[in-house]
């Protein structure tokens, strides 16, 4: 029997054998300034400038590329954060992001870009954060792997003790800014040295530039002076090292945010004197007595984030114009020290208007690159937003029914959309639009068109961040017999617009009332639909109707016949059948034409671009399908009689068939599949009352 120290050796081990040693050994590599210029030969990429890194890093995650209305976009995968499963991935905001990262592709060329601030500049919720946090994590991600690999050094010196005995000891001095060891090269000599670490025709030029820090410079020129200004010997004196990214160590990764004024003063930003050390060294402007700890010194390198950077004191405004003009710093009583980092800050649209009435900051107004980040204004980007975070995986004990998240996402997108100008465009349908629908009468060139006359859009509206409060709610709430439903979400949505902070007048509200109300009619209409389909239940003999009527619009249209596939025959098309599924999305006999010619041409244009023609697409045409469906078979089940508390024996078997085919077909479960049921047998029931 093991003894409890042998199991406990046991697990030490089992643990311990986890451990990649090999990894371990490259992430924490060492050597001499000799073996580091071998490895700028075989890569002098490992030299890179911190935006050329950072565009590298994003790119290293692929990227796809699409068609949107006529514009070429790109949707860049890093920005799901697929590597940490996605719990800070970005939706539905392809075009700032393109934007974003052509900034980085610009500032990496050396086009211009690298000397700006990037601000991030959007409503509360709109994910200017989550862009930096996934940003700060992919720069440290990028520092551990092959392609993102650099370096930095340390000083080992020689040192006797002071303890009588004068014993010799070696001390390590690590460089505080994370240089390059390039920088350990004179200015004089550079030109030469990295033409032949990296020729010319190699297709990338070292970018290193610059000066060491105080700290370095001081150890340097000491050197110099000791060794009678043998490079040679004073280079030995350095070890270079792999240079690891880390937010929470501090190394390569800065961030900065506005305190109380009276707490917080700019050497925050550019590193203070160390009073200890003074008595030691004799002078507050040794660099030895200085710590060049500040959040521009740690993050050299790499990237800092400025965190509401508006919000800030002009004091530091002032410090971000050097930094991001001249990539140079004053550190308190030391000469300008020259950094390289990506200076990215976020702010909100009152702050931001501030900035452009304050006429004394025009130079930081100048130096600025504002990219807008608005909310989403797509339906199906904002519901994976809300599936993130509410889905089967992570909600447990609770069944969230079909539509719930969707919903609240629409009202959500509509409280963010301007109301068209269009007189025959509802709200809802210029969502549809935007969301990939199809309408009669609309193309492409209209949705541009609708997106470019909108141009606040997605800058006022309701936050994600409020919508996932009042989930949460319903969620929590004892209501739903363990599921939750549209109406709970939409009720609580509707509850706390009473006491929404960010609401500023009564219109204003009142119009976010009377969007849950459009909301709601939305979901009537779509559960309506569901329960018809699940009663027809036949996908099949939607198509199957679908191919029929197709072939008839095509005869008629072309002035043909229509081969009859039983009897072989060519006749006429068939009059009857195209009214009757017409008829049911309200196409006057004046404008039957009109209509079937839309669908023709609509089917041809899809065939021009090579693609297939699918009613589902077609949101009118499917929901005439359906509709016609529904009404010849509906017959084998009366809904009303769901609203009657007496139900017959063949009529209860036929509602269980229906609530199976919802459950396995919809996402229902057997609370909400009943509570639908009963809701659109009330509609039912309604209609036939005012008939």
């Amino acid at each position: 029997m093991q003894t409890s120290r042998e199991i406990g050796t046991s697990f030490v081990a089992r643990i311990a054998a986890l451990q990649d040693k090999s990894s371990f050994k490259d992430l924490h590599w060492e050597g001499s300034f000799e073996e580091y210029l071998k490895i700028v030969r075989d890569n002098p990429r490992v030299t890179r400038t911190a935006f050329q890194r950072m565009f590298d890093m994003v790119l290293s995650h692929g990227k796809t590329e699409y068609i949107d209305n006529k514009k070429r976009l790109i949707r860049y995968h890093f920005f799901h954060d697929e590597q940490f499963g996605g719990r800070d991935a970005v939706f539905g905001l392809d075009v700032p992001l393109m934007k974003l990262v052509n900034v980085f592709k610009s500032a990496a060329q050396g086009y211009g870009t690298e000397k700006r601030v990037i601000l991030l500049h959007g409503p509360v919720g709109s994910s200017k954060s989550t862009i930096v946090r996934l940003l700060k994590k992919g720069v440290e991600e990028y520092s551990r792997s092959p392609d993102g690999v650099l370096y930095t050094f340390s000083w080992v010196l020689d040192k006797k003790k002071d303890d009588g005995t004068g014993a010799a000891y070696k001390e390590n001095y690590p460089t505080p800014m994370n240089e390059d060891p390039l920088l350990l090269i004179p200015a004089e000599w550079r030109e030469k040295v990295f033409a032949e670490l990296c020729p010319p025709d190699s297709g990338f030029t070292i970018p290193v530039k610059g000066d060491l820090c105080p700290a370095s410079r001081l150890i340097f020129r000491e050197l110099m002076t000791e060794y009678n200004g043998d490079f040679a010997k004073v280079i030995s004196h350095v070890r270079v090292k792999r240079l690891l990214m880390s937010e929470k160590d501090r190394i390569g990764i800065g961030t900065f945010q506005p305190k109380d004024e009276k707490n917080q003063d700019a050497t925050e930003l550019t590193g203070d004197v160390n009073y200890r050390k003074i008595a030691e060294y004799g002078s507050d402007s040794d660099p030895r007595a200085f710590n060049f700890d500040g959040e521009f010194n740690i993050a050299n390198r790499g990237m800092i984030e400025f965190v509401e950077v508006l919000k800030l004191d002009v004091a530091f405004l002032y410090d971000l114009l050097g930094a991001s003009q001249e990539h140079k710093i004053k550190p308190k009583k030391f000469p300008q020290t020259d950094i390289d980092e990506v200076i990215i800050g976020h702010t909100n649209e009152p702050e931001y208007r501030k900035l452009q009435n304050n006429e004394f900051m025009e130079a930081l107004r100048d130096r600025t690159v504002k990219i807008d980040v608005p909310y989403i204004t797509k339906l199906g980007e904002e519901v994976k937003i809300y599936e993130k975070d509410y889905n089967a995986h992570r909600i447990r004990g609770k069944h969230i029914a079909p539509h719930t998240l969707e919903m609240a996402a629409m009202w959500g997108v509509l409280t963010r959309l301007e109301e068209p100008k269009k007189h025959n465009l509802t709200l809802l349908q210029k969502l549809k639009l935007y969301n990939g629908k199809t309408l009669p009468g609309f193309t492409e060139d209209n949705i541009k068109e609708l997106r470019k006359e909108a141009s606040r859009e997605g800058m006022e509206g309701i936050s994600p961040r409020y919508v996932q409060d009042k989930i949460s709610n319903a969620l929590v709430s004892d209501k739903g017999e363990g599921c939750v439903n549209p109406f709970m979400v939409l009720n609580e949505l509707e509850g706390g617009l009473r006491h929404h902070s960010l609401i500023s007048s009564e219109d204003q509200r009142k119009r976010f009332r009377e969007l849950l109300a459009v909301v709601k009619g939305e979901y009537e209409d779509i559960v309506k639909n569901e329960v018809q389909r699940a009663i027809s239940a036949d996908e099949d003999a939607i198509a199957k109707l679908c191919g029929n009527y197709i072939d008839n619009i095509k005869a008629y249209t072309q002035r043909e016949k229509v081969r009859n596939k039983y009897t072989g025959q060519y006749e006429e098309s068939d009059e009857r059948l195209m009214r009757s599924i017409e008829e049911k999305i309200d196409i006057p006999e004046s404008r039957k034409d009109d209509f079937r010619r839309e669908i023709m041409n609509y089917i041809g244009a899809l065939a021009i671009e090579g693609k297939t023609f699918n009613y589902r697409n077609n949101e009118r045409l499917h929901k005439a399908l359906e509709l016609k469906l529904f009404e010849d078979q509906k017959d084998s089940i009366k809904l009303k009689n769901l609203v009657s508390s007496v139900v017959d024996k063949d009529t209860q078997e036929k509602i269980d068939i229906v609530k199976d085919r919802m459950i396995k077909s919809y996402g229902y479960c057997e609370i909400c599949s009943t509570d639908v049921l009963n809701f659109v047998a009330s509609i039912f029931a309604r209609g036939d009352a005012k008939d």
